[in-house]
């Protein structure tokens, strides 16, 4: 097993906080009639969040750094660790959607759902909100390696303005489409403008945050 596989190994069995597994759950809110229902990738990233919490009490990245290790590919594990949680998460809820999309769209409570349904322009928004997270609080963590509260605070504020604007878009005359519990082709483009956000994001997050990283004297 090559060292990048090691790093990985280490940042899923041994960094990594249980909340960042027990809060894939988050995604089962996608069934959840009448609730905001993007504030389950909210949670799903805090699950995040407390793998790095942990880790940061634990000395890991001054343990890590003591490894024959490149500065680059210890960043690398922690992206594909967060990146890995939340398309756990978001699969899940892709599925979840299908299901409330094809087999529960016309039962009640969720025939009239003045709240975000779960549709392909509600997976659109948790890959907007998920790319935020890797943005904001990785990019911002990774120019101390140490400090997580301020980081995760700027999240938080760019998550609660995402959610506002995605539950607040299909109010908006000629938007309501998006919000339609059947699919429709503009919620098509908000799923596609996420996946582009996303990708992006992330692997801009992942440069900048490498050589933000290794500018550090630890």
């Amino acid at each position: 097993m090559n060292k990048k596989s090691l790093l990985l190994k280490k940042e899923m069995l041994l960094t990594a906080s249980p909340k960042s597994y027990v809060f894939i759950a988050f995604s089962v809110m996608a069934l959840i009639p009448q609730y905001p229902i993007l504030l389950g990738a909210f949670f799903i990233c805090l699950g995040i969040f407390g793998s790095f919490q942990s880790g940061r009490e634990a000395g890991d990245i001054f343990y890590t750094l003591m490894l024959p290790v490149a500065k680059r590919d210890v960043v690398k594990s922690k992206f594909i660790f967060t990146v890995a949680i939340q398309m756990t998460a978001w699969i899940l809820m892709l599925a979840l959607s299908l299901v409330r999309m094809n087999f529960l769209s016309d039962v009640e409570p969720y025939s009239f759902n003045t709240l975000m349904n779960a549709n392909f322009a509600y997976l659109g928004w948790n890959l907007i909100i998920f790319a935020a997270f890797n943005t904001v609080f990785l990019c911002t963590f990774f120019k101390t390696a140490y400090k997580i509260g301020i980081p995760f605070l700027f999240f938080g504020v760019c998550a609660t303005l995402i959610i506002s604007i995605g539950e607040s878009l299909h109010f908006f005359p000629g938007l309501e489409s998006l919000n339609d519990s059947h699919f429709q082709v503009s919620q098509l483009y908000v799923l596609i403008t996420g996946i582009v956000i996303y990708i992006l994001g992330t692997l801009g997050s992942l440069a900048v945050s490498i050589r933000r990283f290794e500018k550090i004297d630890l």
